[in-house]
């Protein structure tokens, strides 16, 4: 396992991150089809992350209603894993209850869903806190100032955002640059083969900032998993019930006919080989993957061993790459006179 750094922390992160979405389940609703993993499979799979040295764990306060973090919690201590070696990360923006108040980037919602979610976790801090969308009711500066205050409490060490326009994480940036507040220290965002959205802004962003992009859901929801056909689309997994994140299922199949026959040069699934490339992008720090089961985390994990070779990013890269749109063909296309020989 390879470790990067996070941002200008100093901190190493592993290059694969542990995501629990599949923690849980129990409460029903969508969580259900994502994962109902309990807390004797949720220890085996914490020992074999940790065993193959991964050192970053992700949750969230919304991962059914608060389950994934009391899980992941309680398998820290079941298991008896060192906590000086974990960098756990969660967020907070989702609703948790009914209650008014109780859900976006306002001061009182973020200091109250961290206390909440350290009493899950069983945890005195949180290593990365996560705003886990927009809130259209709280002012950016609010929420950049109230995440500064939550950092020098003590109960978070850095902040970093998903989900955001790439406009915003810079005005956020911004604000806390002239106010001499933490910033932000990276991205948590969508990022697979069928959907490299976030080539456009996010990354170039990213590096122009020197921040880390964690991606989530590299295999676009289990869809580059290969157990899926233009024959087989219904295979009894959860996006047969939760059809999520969007993609285009025609061009991902053609994506799936290329990763597969990359796959075979290399004794790989196509999962592998996707996760392999996400792992080879731009700016990227640390893919987060998830697992329902041992077999399924020791196959992710195997991708890290994976080297594709030139010739195998370039089969990649031409089938599933975004089709160029206004600014940045005109970004180019003038451009190209002030290139460095």
């Amino acid at each position: 396992m390879k470790y990067n750094l996070l941002s200008n922390t100093g901190l190493l992160v592993s290059e694969l991150c542990f995501g629990t979405m599949t923690f849980g389940g129990s409460n029903g609703g969508i969580w259900s089809n994502i994962g109902k993993v309990q807390q004797d499979e949720v220890n085996s799979l914490m020992k074999t992350v940790v065993d193959a040295g991964i050192n970053f764990i992700d949750t969230a306060n919304v991962y059914s209603f608060g389950e994934s973090e009391k899980l992941l919690g309680q398998s820290i201590k079941d298991v008896g894993l060192n906590r000086k070696e974990l960098i756990i990360a969660t967020k907070v923006r989702g609703r948790m209850s009914e209650g008014i108040n109780n859900v976006g980037l306002s001061r009182f919602h973020i200091f109250q869903s961290v206390d909440e979610s350290l009493q899950r976790l069983q945890l005195d801090h949180i290593d990365v806190l996560y705003v886990h969308g927009v809130d259209p009711l709280t002012p950016v500066e609010e929420i950049m100032r109230s995440l500064n205050d939550i950092v020098h409490t003590g109960k978070v060490r850095y902040v970093a955002v998903c989900n955001w326009p790439a406009w915003m994480v810079m005005k956020a940036q911004g604000i806390a640059e002239k106010n001499g507040w933490h910033k932000f220290v990276g991205l948590q965002y969508y990022y697979s083969l069928p959907s490299r959205d976030i080539e456009r802004e996010i990354v170039p962003l990213a590096i122009d900032q020197n921040l880390g992009i964690m991606p989530w859901s590299p295999l676009a929801g289990g869809f580059l998993s290969g157990k899926y056909t233009r024959d087989n689309e219904k295979i009894g997994s959860r996006r047969d019930h939760f059809d999520f994140p969007p993609i285009n299922k025609d061009k991902t199949f053609d994506i799936i006919d290329v990763i597969t026959q990359v796959g075979k040069q290399h004794n790989a699934t196509p999962a592998e080989v996707a996760l392999a490339w996400v792992r080879l992008q731009k700016g990227i720090t640390s893919t987060i993957i998830g697992a329902k089961n041992i077999d399924q985390l020791k196959d992710n994990i195997k991708s890290v061993e994976i080297q594709l070779s030139a010739d195998d990013l370039k089969k990649i890269d031409e089938v599933s790459a975004l089709t160029k749109e206004y600014p940045q063909w005109m970004v180019e296309r003038q451009g190209g006179d002030r290139q460095l020989k």
